[in-house]
């Protein structure tokens, strides 16, 4: 889809055209079919449903969300310019490509582009919360598989036991309990895209299995004797190095190798300032209640969303927002109404074992201790005194704090 932006509107927003192209969307010369159009207000009567009307005007801003029967109505001045474009943009954006503002993001998703229309094998790389399921989607939803299914699995959230036949399927009879013949997730994605997400934890037993499946394009079923062909395009995401893991024995080199044809890497969000801003105005149109005003964070909240370094990225960001729109008091979210947790440093404490931590520091503890091994869970947990298990489950309860 591409966006028009009249001669009218153009003429009252010369930035307009430089901030969506450094967003990456392209701009149409014409009314063709499909063409997304942002006029200004003198042209309302020619408006359409899909297109954005902006208005320039001193005063408190305001947005109307467009529907199925009208256009959108952005109304700002001068201050609130920033996000008024960022809100543009996002109403023109369409739906299954990732929000940014950054032109480096912006090109990393023309790469995706070129990646989506071929077959290959995809590894992305990058924090929790940067954004890698939704750069997945956004290659499944530009590919020629994109008719076909989509399916995600954690490797991590999934138990060691059942994810051979979770991933490849089984007989009937295979194991206690298999009364009838399972699937499995890479047939069930068959014709289209199947993500593993942090497949880093993936045990090193089913890595093998894993490999063959790629090199094979066939996948035999736990307690089957026949394998069974595949049609299926693997997407492999992780938030540590594969390439530390693979040098210190926890990651198969040939399997590295087999997923890693072509790597993308998603920076931090804190290293992302623009995006920062076109995630926001994301965030708050898909929080903002159908026909119920928009609200607009001030110049000041704005510039305080993009100065913070989000150690816990776009979900950090999601939970300060949801915040603030709950618990403002004014039409506008202001700098007060934003709660923003600053790291607490944990005091010095030997071996630094989660008994003799607070709620707060455990939480800090768990977080340097995830640092410092890169992630890896089994390591994390023996630096802390604690089981891989009781590790999970207080990672468990630090994410139902922070949702």
């Amino acid at each position: 889809m591409t966006v028009k932006i009249t001669k009218a509107a153009a003429e009252a927003h010369p930035a307009l055209a430089r901030w969506l192209t450094g967003a990456g969307l392209p701009l149409a010369t014409d009314d063709a079919a499909g063409v997304t159009r942002i006029l200004d207000l003198s042209e309302a009567d020619d408006a359409r449903p899909g297109d954005v009307i902006i208005e320039r005007a001193d005063g408190a801003p305001s947005a109307v969300l467009g529907s199925a029967t009208r256009a959108a109505h952005l109304r700002f001045g001068f201050d609130d310019m920033p996000f008024g474009y960022a809100l543009a943009a996002e109403l023109v954006r369409p739906h299954h490509r990732p929000a940014c503002g950054e032109p480096e993001s912006a090109r990393l998703l023309a790469f995706s582009d070129r990646i989506a229309a071929s077959d290959a094998t995809v590894l992305i790389l990058g924090e929790t919360g940067t954004g890698k399921e939704g750069l997945s989607r956004y290659i499944h939803a530009t590919s020629p598989r994109a008719n076909g299914p989509f399916i995600a699995v954690n490797c991590a959230a999934l138990p060691e036991t059942m994810l051979e036949a979770i991933l490849f399927g089984h007989a009937r009879g295979s194991f206690t309990g298999a009364s009838s013949e399972g699937e499995g997730l890479f047939r069930a994605a068959n014709g289209g895209t199947l993500l593993l997400d942090e497949v880093a934890e993936m045990p090193l037993a089913l890595q093998a299995k894993l490999l063959r499946a790629l090199q094979e394009k066939e996948v035999l079923p736990v307690g089957a004797v026949r394998a069974e062909p595949i049609d299926v395009r693997v997407i492999a995401c992780a938030n540590r190095d594969l390439a530390v893991e693979v040098a210190e024995g926890r990651f198969r080199s040939d399997l590295y190798w087999r997923l890693n044809v072509m790597p993308l890497k998603l920076e931090p969000l804190g290293a992302r300032r623009l995006d920062i801003r076109a995630i926001a105005a994301a965030m708050v149109v898909r929080h903002t209640p159908a026909g119920t005003p928009v609200a607009w964070p001030t110049a000041a909240a704005l510039e305080m969303l993009m100065a913070h370094s989000w150690p816990g990225n776009a979900r950090e960001l999601d939970n300060v927002l949801q915040r603030a729109l709950l618990m403002r008091e004014g039409d506008r979210i202001e700098a007060a109404d934003l709660t923003i947790d600053t790291p607490v440093s944990a005091p010095a404490m030997q071996p630094g074992r989660l008994s003799d931590a607070s709620r707060v520091v455990e939480a800090e503890l768990i977080r340097s201790a995830l640092k410092e091994t890169n992630g890896h869970r089994i390591r994390a947990a023996e630096r802390l005194g604690i089981s891989e298990r009781t590790l999970r489950y207080r990672l468990a309860e630090m994410r139902s704090v922070a949702a």
